[in-house]
């Protein structure tokens, strides 16, 4: 396991609070890339696939949509791995990841289960891809944030009553349970210990007070879990997660945040197909 002493010991202090940036998750990239471990890169690179998932996404409503340049893939590389795909190509872990080759596969064939939106399929892929990473913190981290989203989910759509189950992400024992159960917890008050913390958040009517208490709940999981962690990749990976929590923060108002939240409830409300030629 890699030591990194000058570079976390260089490393600013975050705090939720913080107001403006020490560099942006694109600088993160150039600036602390050079110094890692091609093994501990290829650990960073997983949350790098988040921007690809949603550019994917894009290019498949509009090959001609303008993509996030915080992804690892450019757009050209997206777009010759969605033509291949359609063709009946196969394309190696090096042109895209697996997940969504077999992302990409499932859409042109059309073999999912219609009841599940195209957005949520590919999100319970990647976080199936990422939970095979071989480093605990990592799987933890990605466990924790595959039931805190779950859980808002579930008690959105329980709170408008829409049906929970076809929006759940992913195959957990709390999936499960969020899918089935009629209990006012779900029946998982006492296997999750951030449960009341998480609930409260969920039950905020002031919907940037709630994102902020939701993001307060993944700042103090990433401090309890690394205690120890002094110059391990994780505590580069607790900085990274911190960086991109202030990045979110500092453009995000009121009005942006009730705006993502309709869109949050129109998804659940409307099952939208992806259109675009690629179909």
């Amino acid at each position: 396991m890699s030591k990194y002493y000058y570079l976390i010991a260089g490393l600013p202090e975050l705090a939720l609070e913080d107001n403006k940036l020490y560099c942006t998750l694109a600088d993160f990239k150039s600036e602390y890339y050079p110094f890692l471990s091609k093994p501990d890169r290829k650990l960073l690179d997983l949350f790098y696939l988040q921007f690809d998932n949603l550019n994917l996404l894009k290019l498949l409503r509009d090959r001609d949509a303008s993509i996030d340049l915080r992804g690892l893939y450019s757009k050209e590389s997206l777009l010759e791995g969605i033509s291949m795909i359609k063709e009946g190509a196969e394309i190696a872990e090096s042109q895209l990841p697996s997940y969504m080759s077999i992302f990409l596969i499932n859409y042109f064939k059309e073999s999912f289960d219609t009841s599940v939106l195209w957005d949520d399929r590919l999100a319970a892929l990647y976080y199936a891809y990422a939970l095979r990473c071989k480093n605990r913190f990592m799987i933890d981290w990605f466990d924790f944030n595959l039931t805190v989203n779950n859980v808002l989910i579930a008690l959105t759509a329980r709170k408008y009553k829409l049906d929970i189950a076809p929006h759940i992400v992913g195959d957990t024992v709390v999936c499960d349970a969020l899918r089935t159960s009629n209990a006012r917890d779900f029946g998982l008050s006492g296997s999750i210990d951030y449960w009341e913390q998480l609930a409260k958040a969920g039950e905020t009517e002031d919907l940037v007070e709630r994102e902020k208490k939701i993001d307060q709940l993944r700042w103090n999981w990433l401090e309890e879990h690394s205690t120890f962690k002094y110059f391990t990749v994780e505590r580069i990976i607790v900085f990274f997660q911190q960086l991109s929590i202030i990045e979110r923060w500092i453009p995000l108002d009121k009005e942006k945040g009730n705006k993502m939240f309709r869109s949050i409830i129109a998804a659940l409300k409307d099952e939208v197909q992806i259109p675009g030629e690629f179909r």
